[in-house]
């Protein structure tokens, strides 16, 4: 009785104390604080993989020929056991190789052959169509990053990785007394009959190429550039290269990428078919500096000697109201939904405002409806500034914009530049951080060097914010470290605790003037309601003013920012400045936290074993099966669907004889049947010696007995 007392008394104190102060907010890192690489996991799987991540089936090695090819449009599956981070990355990936390729990717519909990506062991792919109806595709832990599932369809989709070339010994050293030993198969190259590199030239930049680490027995790099400059290069699993796309590109004799629409620099005189208005009082003028600026263009930022030019409407002239109109060619949409994306340089009055429009062309409206998108003003600023515009068209037309000048005085106006126009999904926000190579220089590694963005919401209405290592954590410097956590919101009290299932992705954009050229880095991050803390019994993604630590905004506002997940190994130095990452002393990160739930289930209904036509099956006008067979149209011919139960079903041609798991039993220990053999046979014979009064009943039980 008195444990019973002192067990109430424990509860009821536990209920009636005040609350404690929360905890202070935890990082969670993703990466585990290392920088790991499709191989270093695989290794760390004890995974004997062909060159660490390719599955061969026999002895094929070797994907020339066009049997190896896939269709344009290739069928996948994504399977349920795959996390539901890998699931909007792979999605992610599927989004790269339409903006920059002319391969597209489809829910598989019964189609003879397909990719099954699932969760296996580690990162892992087949090279090139098998032929073999299902073929399989691992995307593992650890393996959730946009590069990494590039990298292993690329693989499945006929490519062997960069050093294997005949030719990489003109560019690449492999130390062989380096390598892991049983590992050195792993840097075999091949000639031109096994592997085409389609006359495109040796490339460390590939996202196929292995790093520098790769199978090593201690601390020294296997492979030592001949070029030293790409050392810190080899290994890149941001994106696609250039010489990945013309590769890509040539073996799929692609003339156009799918969801690319237009870019424009103004380098050229033509201003990339753009035309003026005549409705309008000005004109948009191709200049390469204004005297308020812009002092350059943003392409080249002055480091090309007679080129670097932008589009100016000046407003230093002219009446309040007057406008210049620039429109682009005639564009032909394919999706519905487009992502128009620019650089504005303000050197005006914060009144005067560049306006977007569409002008649609349709069968009623053959001369164009305009129609208005969005209007962008500001104060004016010394510097270019990213914008995105979503647009929503699905009938030709052309993008309008519309300089119009405010009131006040100006002494300069409103520049255009780096125009991209695709049918992708822009990015819901943007965090311009400015004097980078400053913070570069300047700040700590670990908590004193972090910065953190300023508050965004999602579309769902959640809170988040962002928080950067400049100089890396303390255990990992010289690295740029990200994070993402849920912050304390409006919305808070009307929204679903734990945060369910919101993918954030964070984009450290590399800010080439041609998005098919651009290799930024991204990492995403999803809201698991049932994830706890590894130091407490609270969800990781609960509300943060449960789970989290008070903070303060510039503004002496203060909030509950949640745990930080994400990882210390965003990107090295030497990569940030291999790219156009920094550039006008700026980085930009762009950042989308939107909802995943409906990737929970993505198996198709049909088990894609049980189907190898190239057609969803149709079901047969009459139907020959029996025992509730379900009669479909394969090949034109009539097939029949047997049913099954947990431990029986049907077989046959029309679904005649019926098997079961009994039967499996007894052929499964068919063996040792003689043994069996014996001892019924001695079992009847001291049955029938027993009792002989009652002999008929027991032969009635023996009866029963052996047919059990």
């Amino acid at each position: 009785a008195s444990c019973i007392s002192l067990y109430a008394f424990l509860i009821i104190s536990f209920f009636l104390s005040p609350p404690q102060p929360a905890p202070e907010t935890t990082e969670i890192d993703i990466d585990g604080g290392i920088d790991q690489d499709i191989f270093d996991i695989n290794e760390a799987l004890g995974l004997d993989l062909f060159e660490g991540d390719i599955k061969l089936p026999g002895d094929r090695n070797s994907i020339i020929g066009d049997n190896y090819r896939w269709p344009h449009v290739i069928p996948y599956v994504l399977q349920d056991s795959l996390e539901m981070n890998a699931k909007g990355v792979i999605l992610k990936a599927f989004e790269q190789y339409r903006l920059k390729t002319c391969i597209d990717f489809k829910p598989w519909e019964g189609e003879k052959n397909y990719i099954s990506v699932f969760k296996g062991s580690g990162c892992w792919s087949s090279v090139g169509n098998m032929q073999a109806g299902l073929q399989q595709l691992s995307i593992g832990a650890n393996c959730d990053r946009i590069g990494t599932v590039q990298h292993e369809f690329l693989h499945a989709l006929g490519f062997w990785h960069e050093q294997s070339r005949s030719d990489r010994d003109d560019y690449v050293t492999i130390v062989w007394d380096r390598i892991q030993s049983g590992k050195e198969h792993n840097f075999n190259k091949y000639d031109d009959k096994r592997s085409d590199f389609l006359n495109v030239p040796y490339d460390y930049n590939s996202v196929m190429h292995y790093s520098k680490t790769a199978f090593r027995n201690g601390t020294e790099p296997t492979i030592i550039t001949n070029i030293r400059d790409f050392m810190d290069v080899i290994g890149q699993r941001m994106d696609f290269s250039e010489y990945d796309l013309q590769k890509l590109n040539r073996l799929y004799n692609c003339t156009s990428s799918l969801s690319f629409m237009d870019t424009c620099s103004f380098e050229l005189e033509n201003i990339c078919g753009m035309i003026q208005s005549s409705d309008d009082s000005s004109d948009w003028q191709r200049l390469s500096q204004v005297p308020a600026g812009p002092n350059t263009d943003h392409t080249n930022m002055g480091e090309c000697k007679d080129s670097g030019y932008f589009m100016h409407f000046d407003t230093s002239a002219g009446t309040e109201g007057s406008t210049a109109v620039l429109e682009s060619r005639i564009l032909y949409p394919k999706r519905g939904f487009q992502c128009l994306q620019f650089y504005l340089y303000n050197s005006g009055n914060e009144n005067d405002r560049l306006n977007v429009w569409v002008r649609e062309y349709t069968p009623a409206n053959p001369n164009g409806t305009l129609r208005f998108i969005e209007e962008i003003k500001g104060s004016p600023e010394t510097y270019w500034q990213l914008h995105h515009v979503s647009l929503n068209v699905t009938s030709k037309f052309r993008v309008v914009f519309q300089g119009m000048r405010g009131s006040g005085l100006s002494n300069g106006g409103l520049s255009i530049d780096d125009i991209n126009l695709s049918e992708t999904q822009c990015p819901h926000h943007i965090w311009h951080i400015r004097n980078f190579t400053h913070l570069l220089n300047t700040s700590p590694a670990g908590r004193d060097g972090i910065i953190y963005s300023p508050p965004f919401y999602s579309s769902k209405g959640y809170a988040f914010q962002v928080s950067l290592y400049v100089n890396g954590t303390t255990d990992s410097p010289f690295n740029l470290g990200i994070y993402l956590s849920l912050i304390s919101g409006a919305n808070d009290d009307h929204l679903e605790w734990p945060c369910p299932w919101q993918q954030g992705t964070m984009i450290l954009l590399d800010q080439h003037p041609d998005i098919r050229q651009r290799m930024s880095n991204q990492r995403s991050v999803t809201t698991d309601p049932l994830r706890l803390s590894e130091s407490s019994l609270k969800y990781t993604w609960d509300r943060p003013d449960k789970v989290g630590s008070e903070a303060t905004f510039p503004n002496g506002t203060k909030y509950m920012r949640g745990p930080g997940v994400g990882t210390s190994a965003f990107l090295t130095h030497e990569r940030l400045r291999s790219r156009n990452f920094i550039k006008e002393d700026g980085v930009y990160i762009l950042l989308t936290l939107e909802d995943i739930s409906h990737l929970l289930s993505t198996e198709p209904s049909i088990p894609p074993t049980l189907v190898t036509t190239t057609k969803v099956p149709m079901f047969c006008p009459d139907n020959p099966c029996e025992n509730d067979g379900v009669c479909v149209m394969v090949n034109r011919a009539p097939v029949c669907r047997c049913p099954a139960g947990d431990n029986w079903w049907y077989m046959g041609e029309k679904c005649e004889r019926k098997g079961s798991s009994q039967e499996n039993t007894v052929i499964a220990v068919s063996s040792t049947i003689s043994v069996f053999v014996v001892m019924l046979i001695i079992t009847i014979t001291t049955a029938v010696c027993l009792k002989k009064k009652y002999k008929q009943g027991k032969e009635n039980k023996e009866s029963l007995s052996l047919e059990e």
